[in-house]
């Protein structure tokens, strides 16, 4: 999916200079990092928890970042707008008077705790920032939430930039909504929650508060109901592409659609609803919907249908965000060609921007799309076909600290194994298992420099079916759909060409184009020189500082075909694998706990009840780390039990060690025996 404004291979050498140098003048004067000495970056000690973790230091390992690098990296905002921060700062637990965001709580959701910090002055977890928007301050999430990790040892926690988290997001945002529900319904606890959300400064009157409390527990009672998946995720992992689907289709909903909806009688049973039933429905609503006109209607919407009803209309809008997958770790991702699980977009020019600015949609970025009169340079850019109405891509997503963050990744190394915590790799062992890697996971897994600043990743992509792994993501990406509604008629360019957006479109088509648009639109909420400045260095920064060019994809995939564009995402990609120690638990959904477990087979029927095989349930919450089988504990506490049975947790498939996968060249290659798994785990250890 490229869209691409100038080719990469032009020369327009003094153009170029003087972007360069226009860019490092406005970049020099806006990067402002606020210093900090804490060695610790910030991090705070925390009791032990439930999971019977502890740790009572914090060491930080080698990655090309210093303390500023980090603590900037866990405190710029990106644009995500969860609610008021004055509530989360004011919000109690259900039934007791405890803070929600205390730290023993936020760590329950494996939320990293900080210390309070000049730029973190409320000791905020990791990832979870102040952000501002029209005026208002919101809690949100930044990229650090989702990526960064960290391991306890011997009572060493050892703390790891750009790791996968282990954070349980959809279980805090299923507590956050019962909190703030208990809080509605408890005169108590309401009262106090007023006084103390009034204390704060930024509301003046109870009804105000109020009003509020009520808007954003029913937009995320909303998100919820909309994000239901028959499948639990636990820690560790998240649906992310299904839940920006669902919010990306959410926001392109326009009057035209809901009335086509409403008025079905499939959907609403018999006749469908009346004319007068539905114009009470939209009352005072534009073709396309401003945030609080969406609130009113999903309110009356809620008064007036049943629960059959208001599932089926559910089911009609959106997706099931049913493949939980393990949240990516951050290093190298600059230098990859394509970044997503299944390769969805390159890593050239806008895409880069466009991939991030789809991760804050996911994480409640405010959306304020609209439709207007005329043309501007962003629906140029976007690519919206001649009309006599465009739309306006306005949100909260702020494009440019999402530049900055890209570029700050440069510098991300991969975290090298700590000897000196974990023990000493044993050497004879190690080079014994190199032959070994060559052999079996070389011609999918390239071995790179970590620290040459001019490495590439390639993303091997591999067929589904030949891997063997759970296809769920990867079969949801290809077929979900979705009502194309504000962005009908459009066309959104593929690498075998355009679609053009038909009533119902592939929702990969939909957040390519919406996405883009986002990036091409400027940040409204700036001042109006600020904006333009901003605006041209994001778009000048994508183009030139990024040294990823198109390119195609690698690998044994089905190429995508004009009667399938979107063929080749049904497979997933092999990378480089330094750092991997680091980044438990395995596969693409994180369904096998330890390397070592991945090295062994699944078991099957008629398989020998004596043999190893990799764990059908274990379970996932844990940060206590085993050096021997190198992954995090899975089992003697009482975690997420991770059943592998499941639709989409899948433990099956990459059973090349184990001679149950054939390589790339047809081959099925002997099973490894026990101390060739443990020669080639230790060799794993040395990336």
């Amino acid at each position: 999916m490229k869209q691409h404004l100038v080719s990469p291979g032009r020369s327009f050498s003094f153009f170029k200079l003087a972007i360069i140098l226009l860019t490092a003048l406005l970049v020099a004067c806006t990067e402002k990092l606020v210093p900090v000495s804490d060695p610790d970056r910030g991090a705070a000690i925390v009791n032990p928890d439930s999971f019977g973790d502890s740790y009572t230091v914090i060491q930080y390992l080698d990655q090309g970042w210093d303390s500023l690098d980090s603590l900037w990296f866990y405190t710029t905002t990106m644009g995500s707008n969860l609610m008021p921060y004055d509530f989360f700062m004011a919000l109690e637990q259900p039934n007791q008077s405890e803070l929600f965001r205390s730290d023993d709580n936020m760590n329950f959701y494996r939320y990293l705790p900080q210390k309070a910090t000049t730029t973190n002055p409320d000791a905020l977890p990791v990832g979870w920032v102040k952000d501002s928007y029209k005026g208002k301050e919101y809690i949100g999430l930044t990229c650090a939430a989702c990526h960064t990790t960290q391991v306890n040892y011997n009572g060493v926690g050892i703390r790891i930039d750009g790791g996968p988290a282990n954070a349980d997001m959809e279980s805090i945002m299923k507590d956050i909504a019962k909190a703030l529900k208990y809080t509605q319904r408890n005169e108590e606890v309401r009262n106090r929650f007023v006084k103390n959300v009034i204390a704060r400064g930024s509301y003046k009157t109870e009804s105000e508060v109020l009003d509020d409390l009520k808007r954003y527990t029913q937009r995320l009672i909303g998100y919820i109901d909309i994000n239901r998946s028959d499948v639990a995720y636990g820690y560790a992992r998240l649906d992310a592409f299904g839940r920006i689907y669902n919010r990306v289709l959410e926001h392109l909903v326009n009057e035209r659609v809901l009335r086509e909806l409403l008025r079905d009688g499939k959907i609403m049973s018999e006749e469908g609803m009346s004319e007068a039933e539905y114009k009470k429905i939209v009352q005072n609503v534009d073709q396309i919907m401003t945030g609080d006109q969406r609130d009113s209607v999903v309110s009356r919407l809620t008064q007036t249908l049943d629960g059959w009803q208001l599932g089926r209309l559910r089911n009609k809008l959106f997706n099931k965000p049913n493949a939980p997958v393990s949240y990516p770790f951050l290093w190298d991702i600059v230098q990859h060609d394509y970044v997503q699980w299944n390769g969805l977009v390159a890593n050239a020019g806008l895409e880069s921007l466009g991939r991030n600015v789809g991760e804050v949609i996911g994480v409640f970025g405010t959306l304020d799309w609209k439709e207007e009169k005329g043309f501007s340079i962003s629906t140029i850019i976007g690519g919206q076909a001649p009309a006599s109405k465009k739309v306006r891509f306005d949100s909260s997503i702020n494009v440019h600290n999402l530049s900055r963050i890209e570029s700050h990744l440069q510098k991300l190394q991969s975290p090298e194994w700590p000897e000196d915590i974990l023990g000493k790799i044993d050497n004879d062992r190690a080079i014994r298992g190199k032959a070994l890697f060559n052999e079996y996971c070389a011609s999918c897994h390239a071995n790179i420099n970590r620290v040459d600043p001019d490495r590439r990743i390639v993303a091997h992509m591999s067929r589904v079916s030949d891997v063997g792994t759970d296809p769920v993501m990867a079969d949801n990406s290809t077929k979900y759909k979705g009502f194309s509604g504000i962005l009908r008629n459009q066309y959104v360019s593929v690498g075998v060409g355009d679609i053009l957006l038909d009533q119902e479109a592939p929702v990969a088509a939909l957040l390519t184009k919406a996405t883009l648009n986002v990036v091409a639109t400027p940040d409204l909420d700036k001042w109006f020189i600020e904006r333009w400045i901003d605006w041209i260095v994001d778009i000048a920064t994508a183009f030139i500082q990024n040294k990823i060019y198109p390119s195609i994809k690698q690998g044994n995939y089905d190429p995508d075909t004009t009667a399938n564009p979107f063929a080749s995402l049904n497979a997933y990609k092999a990378r480089a694998l330094n750092g991997i120690w680091a980044t438990a638990p395995y596969l693409h959904n994180g369904s096998v706990p330890t390397l070592y477990d991945l090295l062994l087979p699944k078991k099957r029927e008629g398989d020998p009840d004596d043999g190893e095989y990799r764990p059908d349930q274990f379970e996932v919450g844990s940060r206590e780390f085993d050096p021997v089988k190198v992954g995090l504990k899975s089992s003697g506490y009482e975690g997420f039990t991770f059943n592998t049975d499941l639709k989409g947790n899948s433990n099956a498939g990459h059973e090349y060690a184990s001679g149950k996968t054939a390589q790339l060249d047809g081959r099925i290659l002997k099973p490894l025996n026990k101390e060739e798994r443990l020669d080639l785990l230790e060799y794993l250890k040395t990336l």
